[in-house]
């Protein structure tokens, strides 16, 4: 298990410059990338979170709040138990931030494990995620880093056959602080013997973009989860997706970023 230890020293980094947005669900929307937004000829590294980017989370928890609102008819409780979830997204961000600061993350995650919570494996992959990893793999150096375990982000890997594309996997002991802390990147991108502005951090809340800005990491922003298109956008996202199946199309489109 890769551990960065109580004397892991937290380092500043100047933020990249600013950069643009792709806005989604467009016509063409990718054919309006006219400039290269992250100068990806200069990037050795991409980070990505789990939940909500590479594992279809979101549609799951979505599904089993639904099948609850028994009230409602079935089309109506999955409408309602979606916007139930997105609102609910900042909020459990900062109580994940709240009790990380106290040091109680370990203490409230095995409490989850015992209450059964956090146990579910039935993991779904996010359409095109595997062949978007495939793609990087091929010309970059990839790291997961997740607040879930160790056991959770293998078994995710090994399921979907992507386990030899990844290098590194950044897990909730990894570090002594989670994200929206730059701890985990900052760990990440030494253990991968790359520069912070060297790395693209990919995720779908404003914990992974808060990150990234904090790390001096560029920072895409994908809504294949549970971040709106505005909290990405306030929390510093430097490029926005609709899901992480499309980064081989921005690759493809944007100079020095070839992905096959």
């Amino acid at each position: 298990m890769v551990r960065s230890g109580k004397n892991f020293n937290q380092q500043v980094y100047p933020l990249p410059a600013q950069s643009h947005y792709i806005w989604p669900y467009k016509t063409g929307w990718m054919a309006e990338l006219k400039v290269n937004r992250i100068p990806f000829e200069d990037i050795r590294a991409w980070f990505f979170d789990l939940d909500g980017t590479l594992m279809d989370t979101d549609d799951q928890v979505a599904e089993r709040l639904a099948r609850k609102l028994k009230v409602f008819p079935p089309r109506r409780a999955g409408i309602i138990a979606r916007k139930i979830i997105m609102a609910l997204e900042t909020p459990l961000n900062g109580w994940i931030t709240f009790i990380d600061m106290l040091g109680l993350d370990n203490f409230v995650f095995r409490l989850s494990h015992l209450a059964g919570i956090a146990k579910n494996r039935n993991f779904t992959l996010v359409p095109g995620a595997d062949k978007a990893v495939e793609g990087l793999a091929e010309k970059f150096r990839l790291a997961v880093v997740s607040t879930r375990p160790q056991q959770d982000a293998q078994a995710f890997l090994d399921q979907y056959g992507m386990a030899g594309f990844f290098s590194l996997i950044i897990h909730r002991g990894s570090t002594r602080r989670l994200k929206p802390h730059p701890s985990p990147l900052l760990f990440a991108a030494r253990q991968l013997a790359v520069k912070p502005e060297e790395c693209v951090m990919v995720g779908d809340t404003t914990v992974d973009m808060f990150a990234a800005k904090k790390a001096g990491v560029w920072a895409i922003g994908v809504l294949c989860g549970w971040g709106t298109e505005k909290e990405l956008q306030r929390a510093g996202a430097d490029i926005i997706l609709p899901s992480t199946g499309d980064i081989p199309e921005l690759m493809n489109t944007s100079p020095s970023g070839e992905c096959s």
